[in-house]
């Protein structure tokens, strides 16, 4: 007989359910650990007021801040405190004006017992199926030594466990008191950190099932706290097909042996200005007239002057945002995580079937990170293998430095995770400016070696036949070749 999977109850709040795998497991205890105004005290009325929302009693035992003030911050937050019963063992004012404050004394001696007692009776009373905590090591300072704060912490969760109750307790990083040895005690660690990408939370620890690995994001909002999953890549369903997706424009076809497959990652990238964005939103002017949905997230530009500079290319885009088969969101990289981008991703695709995804561009994304690039590397090949194995079609725009000279595949040395890369090249001519386009890599077909002219004018883009006469184009200041002598480096 197989074992049955242990009872889940929500946290009330859904990305940290789905880190968990569900939840928390039912009458076990769980530590939320992190600094002064890191949320923990947020987290736990969101614990409770789910449990309200489910019929549950809920008890939230204060041993430090004023039950008033407690009471409000949270409703003003949307908690309902109305329904939640309070044991208030917070000192009062009374404590530091009574003479006996004063005189040096046995706290274990003086407090613990009727403290103790407190807790038995007001636990009794509510009869609780969910308890929190706040913070637990505030009894730290009412016992003799970390021996017996660590006895006493032992027996408090397991008369708690005795009554059926989920628990949840905080305690506040800091060098004073013995939080680490709480860990072991605990069935599990939720901890609350801040990177230098916004405010993060792990899950180190947790008894009886598997939970989401990596570093998580969450912000704090005016309803409470929102968490934001790392991206998860998952497994592609079924054989790989890679059905060819037409550019729409013949010769770029050629190019690329048909086009580009789908759910493969594209990379399009050149120097500024040289046409990537355009040629990138070309494959998704041919997806709308097919009735696929695609979104654009811009990193690097305004909205409106996509929209304009699009109008005047002739790419359809005010038919198709009316249709709903384009999405143009504007990111503001510098407010945004990285897994909160991840979770509008997921949307985009989980829930509004987007078949296309294009990114403008990598180097903006990156400013989500606030520098970290090890990580930048990291969430784009998560990116990259989730929109493969849900068989979307990704495209990354990256610029390069260098206007012409000496040449770069990549800025971002991400050429590795993409399957097609397409190069766009600004070149100087016998004193003209004008650009080239070809291929580099393909991993699922073969591919035209040549390079060729590329145009954008009022009527779209126009991809010409291979320069064949130019020599050196990747240099950016190619030589041209005259036929003579052409066919004199053939002939040898």
């Amino acid at each position: 007989m197989s074992t049955p999977l242990p009872e889940r109850v929500s946290t009330g709040v859904a990305g940290l359910d789905e880190i968990l795998s569900g939840g928390l497991v039912s009458e076990r205890s769980y530590m939320v650990r992190g600094q002064a105004g890191s949320g923990k005290t947020i987290l736990s009325f969101h614990f409770l007021q789910q449990g309200v929302d489910e019929g549950e009693t809920a008890l939230f035992i204060n041993l430090e801040e004023d039950v008033r003030d407690l009471k409000a911050n949270a409703a003003a937050l949307g908690f309902d405190t109305d329904a939640i019963e309070f044991l208030d063992l917070s000192p009062s004012a009374d404590v530091f004006v009574e003479e006996e404050s004063y005189e040096v004394f046995a706290p274990a001696e003086v407090e613990r017992e009727p403290l103790t007692d407190r807790i038995v009776e007001g636990v009794t009373a509510v009869d609780p199926d969910r308890v929190v905590v706040d913070p637990l090591t505030q009894l730290r300072f009412l016992l003799s030594d970390d021996y017996q704060f660590r006895k006493q912490v032992v027996g408090f969760m397991r008369f708690l466990k005795n009554r059926a109750a989920t628990v949840l307790f905080t305690v506040q990083n800091t060098a004073s008191l013995p939080t680490d040895d709480l860990e072991f005690i605990t069935d599990g660690t939720i901890r609350l950190d801040a990177a230098e990408y916004g405010k993060t939370v792990r899950v180190p620890k947790f008894r009886g099932s598997a939970t989401q690995s990596g570093e998580h994001a969450y912000r704090i909002t005016d309803a409470g706290i929102v968490v934001y999953p790392a991206l998860q890549p998952g497994q592609r369903e079924g054989d790989a097909e890679f059905e060819q997706i037409s550019s729409g424009i013949p010769e770029l076809d050629e190019l690329l042996h048909g086009g580009i497959e789908r759910g493969t990652v594209s990379i399009v990238s050149g120097p500024t200005g040289v046409g990537k964005t355009t040629l990138s939103t070309q494959f998704m002017k041919e997806a709308a007239g097919r009735g696929e949905r695609s979104v654009i997230y811009l990193f690097e530009e305004n909205r409106e002057t996509f929209l304009t500079r699009s109008r005047a290319i002739n790419i359809p885009v005010d038919e198709m945002l009316e249709k709903g088969t384009l999405q143009v969101t504007e990111v503001e990289a510098l407010e945004q995580s990285p897994q909160e981008f991840a979770r509008m991703v997921r949307e985009e695709v989980e829930e509004r079937g987007a078949d296309i995804v294009m990114i403008d561009g990598i180097s903006g994304y990156r400013l989500t990170l606030r520098g970290e690039g090890d990580m930048m590397l990291q969430q784009m090949h998560a990116l990259g293998r989730y929109l493969k194995n849900a068989g979307v079609t990704g495209i990354l725009v990256d610029e390069t430095r260098n206007v012409t000279g000496e040449f770069q595949a990549t800025m971002e040395n991400v050429s590795y995770l993409a399957d097609n890369i397409v190069f766009l090249r600004h070149l100087e001519v016998e004193g003209e400016l004008r650009k080239a386009i070809g291929v580099l890599k393909k991993r699922t077909s073969d591919f035209e070696r040549t390079i060729r002219e590329f145009r954008i004018t009022e009527h779209g883009i126009v991809v010409g036949e291979p320069m064949s006469r130019l020599r050196g184009i990747l240099s950016g200041t190619p030589e041209v070749v005259d036929r003579e002598e052409k066919r004199n480096d053939c002939d040898e």
